[in-house]
């Protein structure tokens, strides 16, 4: 379905090089040095020069575009009060979001991000011309009992989330930040880390929005059950990601799989933001090991499992701000550590420009 190419390392050197002689000691930028690297590697090629059909210095970086995806849907697992608030809260917050009300519309207008909300499949649907609409249903199943979904839907969902990317990339957007809204998606996440690592759920759940000791105790019960029931059910097939997707994951966290691929097919940034964005990480680069090169970890959510994601992804974050809201609002924040990234690369001076002897 995706044909994503490896990350050509080709031009690595040079441009550890370009970095290394900027006016500052070797590595005295930190973590924004292996930002400016990623970011010259899978946008920067896009302006080198070519030289008997190959390519000769990447000179900058440019960012096009930025825009952030907000993918909503609600989950069967819900009903079984494992959350502070009840499903219809999903349709309220994307109702907010339209209105340009909540976190991630004041983020992203400060950061100069575009954003678009897409109805993956809420319980309850909104009519509302500034919504996309591409909904594979009222809500999942209830996966303590039985799959949240067909094989069917996740294809049709890895779809969606392709066919919004691809809108974006015709309007020339190379920068992709990922979110999501959905009453439930933690238990999602939490299911979707066990099956993946085999790490006990105990290790994986966490309080989600904030549930008191009672709640998290149900929650962690009907985890346990649910993932028991599912790898008797699927066997030898329970880490499959299909297989994952269709017994645990929500109609968001699939559009979002599709989408993080599409990014990846087409060599641009992907901007992961908390728990449920690196659940949906996790699956895409299980389906596609290719396309890690191509995701950005944006910030450390204070969920417990997310800590064993970015572990199992090799993954450093750039952000660790005791987080917890979802929506995209970490990749949103550190979308000024990205721009400072490809300024640096682009217009900083080099010692040799500038007339510096070399620190």
């Amino acid at each position: 379905m995706y044909k994503i190419k490896k990350l050509d390392r080709s031009q690595q050197d040079q441009i550890i090089g370009n970095i290394d002689q900027k006016t500052k000691p070797q590595g005295a930028l930190g973590q924004l040095e292996g930002l400016a690297l990623q970011l010259a590697l899978v946008l920067g090629s896009k302006n080198a020069g070519e030289q008997q059909g190959r390519l000769t210095q990447v000179e900058s970086i440019q960012i096009e575009q930025p825009v952030m995806l907000v993918f909503a849907g609600d989950h069967g697992i819900a009903a079984e009060n494992i959350s502070i608030a009840p499903s219809e809260v999903t349709q309220q917050m994307v109702m907010n979001f339209l209105q340009g009300g909540a976190a991630i519309n004041c983020f992203c207008r400060s950061n100069d991000i575009n954003m678009e909300v897409i109805d993956a499949g809420i319980l309850l649907p909104i009519e509302n011309a500034r919504l996309t609409q591409q909904s594979l249903g009222h809500g999942t199943n209830n996966f303590v009992r039985e799959a949240a979904m067909s094989k069917q839907q996740v294809e049709q969902g890895l779809q969606f989330g392709k066919k919004v990317v691809e809108k974006h990339i015709q309007n020339g957007s190379n920068v992709f930040g990922f979110g999501e809204m959905g009453i439930g998606n933690t238990s999602s996440a939490a299911a979707i880390l066990s099956s993946i690592t085999h790490q006990p759920i105990e290790n994986c759940v966490g309080r989600g929005t904030g549930i008191d000791d009672e709640a998290f105790a149900r929650k962690t019960r009907l985890l346990k059950q649910a993932t028991e029931f599912h790898k008797q059910r699927l066997a030898e097939h329970y880490s499959e990601p299909i297989e994952v997707m269709s017994a645990f994951a929500g109609f968001e966290i699939v559009q979002m799989v599709g989408a993080m691929l599409a990014v990846a097919e087409n060599q641009n940034i992907i901007l992961v933001d908390g728990f449920i964005a690196t659940a949906a990480a996790m699956l895409a680069n299980k389906l596609y090991p290719g396309c890690r090169d191509y995701m950005v970890f944006c910030h450390q959510s204070d969920e417990q499992g997310h800590q064993l994601m970015l572990k199992h992804l090799s993954a450093q974050p750039l952000l660790n701000l005791g987080m917890r809201l979802g929506e995209g609002t970490g990749a949103a924040l550190a979308m000024p550590l990205v721009r400072a990234a490809a300024s640096f690369y682009n217009d900083m001076a080099s010692f040799e420009s500038a007339g510096v002897t070399a620190v």
